[in-house]
């Protein structure tokens, strides 16, 4: 199969979808790695990298998308890239059509294969969404607390608090693994932390692991309570293939400190409050009534090296499976992969997608 990477141009995106090594496995496969020039430069691997380990270095983006049966990403495809997708091809990404319309409609006409990393299910949940749940997870308690920052239009306070003054209050909503995973930062860096969600069992268990933590069953009261008191929120809800729930309502904000900062993870999937929109890396933060909100959609883009390579770790042994066997193969023998594929021949193949858009849902099986 002929392999397709091209250079991320979503804003402030630095990852890229192959590490040199993930195109070395694919190439000893007996498949053709084609790399567009420059790809992987913000995510630290130079042209003569990928050249080394097999891959045919290409000029245009245009011509990789021509010559590539399955092209791998990161991030879903934007507007400026829908023409260069070719009818009938394998996109291997995230994709997050819950919420993004237009992508859906594009590939359904395009009759594009599309298996999306975030949709792909196993024994252990969702694989291929974990090592960037868990980077986004870190990642928003550190950049919630530089919005604490007086310079940054915050209450200028410092998360971990210093002798006889007292840290900043974080409430994270969701104990999922982005939601854990802000949690070990928080409460390493000594803030005063309460966690919210519906699984009693997994709040018993972080309870066991973080003496010191506040633990609430996730419902409406809990909520307004803790956002009462808080500093820095982490807002990590997941319904797998859904748009996120708003779970955060405008009208809370009203009893809500004013300089709170709001990190919403879920944004890729539509946002948890109700103000929610995606930002960027370059402009990060938007306000309103006077709470803080970061939104940016791309969270792991600012540390590339480290997300790409963690990416490549979850996703390699599911692309070098649709190469080896062909797509239907794989489809049909793994159902992984079968939980992965969101658009088929023309069909939404996902049921949690279609239902997001009042659409029909068709399984694979049926479309065969």
């Amino acid at each position: 199969m002929i392999i397709g990477l091209v250079r991320e141009v979503k804003e402030s995106e630095d990852r890229v979808g192959l590490t040199p090594d993930a195109v070395r496995a694919y190439v000893k496969a007996g498949h053709t790695v084609l790399v567009e020039s420059g790809a992987g430069k913000t995510s630290g691997f130079s042209d003569a990298a990928y050249k080394k380990r097999g891959a045919v270095i290409i000029d245009s983006a245009k011509e990789v998308w021509h010559k590539s049966k399955m092209i791998i990403k990161v991030k879903e495809p934007v507007r400026s890239e829908y023409p260069l997708i070719r009818t009938g091809q394998i996109l291997f990404t995230y994709l997050h059509l819950a919420a993004d319309e237009p992508l859906l409609k594009t590939l359904l006409k395009k009759r594009v294969s599309s298996i999306a990393y975030e949709t792909v299910r196993d024994e252990t949940g969702l694989p291929l969404l974990k090592p960037m749940s868990e980077v986004a997870g870190r990642l928003s308690v550190l950049e919630g607390a530089r919005f604490l920052y007086k310079n940054n239009g915050g209450n200028g306070l410092l998360i971990s608090g210093v002798t006889g003054v007292n840290p900043a209050k974080v409430t994270i909503i969701g104990a999922g693994v982005a939601g854990s995973a802000a949690l070990q930062n928080a409460y390493g860096l000594g803030s005063d932390v309460t966690i919210l969600d519906i699984n009693e069992k997994r709040l018993d268990d972080l309870k066991q692991i973080y003496p010191k933590l506040t633990t609430l069953i996730s419902n409406e009261a809990n909520i307004i309570a803790s956002l009462k008191d808080a500093d820095l929120v982490i807002s990590s809800v997941l319904l797998p293939g859904k748009k996120a729930p708003k779970l955060i309502k405008k009208a809370y904000y009203k009893d809500m400190k004013k300089g709170t900062v709001i990190v919403d993870i879920a944004i890729d999937q539509g946002g948890s409050t109700e103000v929610s929109r995606p930002t960027t890396h370059s402009e990060p933060v938007f306000k309103v009534s006077g709470i803080t909100h970061y939104c940016v959609a791309n969270m792991p883009g600012i540390v590339p090296r480290t997300a790409t390579i963690a990416l490549n770790d979850a996703t390699l042994k599911f692309g070098l499976e649709i190469a080896n066997k062909g797509l239907e193969k794989s489809v049909e023998e793994n159902p992984s992969i079968n939980e992965g594929l969101n658009t088929y021949k023309g069909y939404i193949t996902q049921k949690d997608v279609a239902e997001s858009f009042h659409k029909e849902f068709i399984t694979f099986e049926s479309l065969r």
